[in-house]
């Protein structure tokens, strides 16, 4: 069973072989080391640039208009931020240019808290992605998941920012999440597509006969079917909100989670099939509370589907806090943890007009 970084790798594999991939690239992207978390070890097109996110994001919008099909990382998504006007031209540019130029650019960042890396490697991102009009934004919770919204954002015409939750990138997935074409046993994959510890000159990995699988960019799914509420989620929150779920079923309230999967476009219609059966929402997501994307998709429930709530939709998000702290303590009180969404779950679904 694949991890979710190595189904990342895969599909960037199967990116540059079959869906004209022509450059991955980014800060230690390349050999020896292959990104920081390796997703992108062994790849052939894969080269280190400078440490320059503007340099980064510009040369990725260039090549992209120069007809190659680019896929770019920043090292973490905290470094972002200085390359944001970048970031906003290659999302107006196909809409200024009535679709006469197109930007097919994956711009991948790990996102979000889980591996203690203090104020400078725990930020999210999906909030002020979705404030950059132009740009399709995808995060997966799952190592299929991964894949299929990869070759699917390789595959699209605009630019693609592929937010990947660093906490979940080590986990390998469930029944039904394996990646189609991988191994069946998971140290016999490592052996194939992980390089050794140490001198690497002369390794090359094996590839899997891996099977082109593409998520729609979106599209949610239901990650548990339910009845009582409705969980708007993605990413590394996906499991905690599934252990919730699992933990409120012994009180007899049943969740229903929807792992969104792509913030723009988002499902709406699944949204909507959801809250109308439930008539309860509770939207968890890592980014501060303040200006968040769950406050949109409240708004817009609130706007659209007054009539059908039988409790007012509850936000279970991130600290309105500057960064988060080293010590576990300090970060599980700035992004939400199980036990925190089982209580927003329990206090809707129970709630009594």
């Amino acid at each position: 069973m694949a991890t979710m970084v190595q189904a990342i790798r895969m599909a960037l594999h199967v990116g540059e072989e079959r869906l004209g991939v022509t450059d991955i690239f980014g800060e230690d992207v390349g050999p020896p080391l292959g990104g920081a978390f390796t997703a992108t070890q062994g790849l052939k097109t894969a080269w280190n640039s400078p440490l320059d996110e503007r340099g980064i994001v510009g040369a990725a919008i260039g090549l992209a208009l120069a007809g190659q099909r680019p896929v770019a990382e920043i090292q973490f998504c905290d470094y972002a931020f200085n390359a944001i006007d970048l970031m906003k031209i290659a999302g107006n540019l196909r809409w200024c240019s009535a679709g006469d130029w197109n930007v097919p650019l994956v711009l991948m960042m790990p996102v979000g808290a889980g591996i203690r890396g203090s104020i400078y490697h725990s930020h999210s991102f999906d909030a002020q992605a979705t404030r950059l009009p132009g740009w399709k934004i995808v995060m997966p919770s799952n190592p299929r998941d991964a894949y299929g919204l990869m070759l699917s954002a390789i595959r699209d015409p605009n630019p693609v920012m592929y937010l990947m939750p660093k906490a979940l990138l080590r986990v390998k997935g469930a029944a039904g999440e394996e990646v189609p074409g991988e191994p069946s046993n998971a140290r016999e994959l490592s052996k194939m597509i992980d390089a050794p510890l140490g001198d690497r000159s002369a390794w090359a990995p094996k590839w899997p006969k891996l099977v082109e699988y593409f998520v729609p960019i979106g599209k949610a799914r239901v990650a548990r079917p339910g009845s009582d509420v409705t969980v708007l989620t993605y990413g590394r929150n996906v499991p905690m909100a599934l252990a919730a779920a699992a933990q409120l079923a012994g009180e007899d309230i049943e969740a229903e989670i929807i792992d969104l999967r792509s913030l723009h476009p988002y499902d709406w219609d699944a949204i909507v099939e959801s809250v109308k059966k439930t008539g309860r929402v509770v939207c968890v997501n890592e980014d501060t509370e303040v200006t968040n994307f769950g406050e949109h998709l409240i708004r817009r429930i609130c706007e659209e589907l007054f009539y059908w709530l039988e409790a007012p939709p509850k936000l279970v998000a991130g600290a309105h806090l500057p960064g988060i702290g080293l010590a576990d303590a300090l970060e599980h009180a700035s992004v939400p943890q199980k036990d925190g969404i089982a209580r927003a779950m329990r206090e809707i679904a129970l709630h009594i007009p």
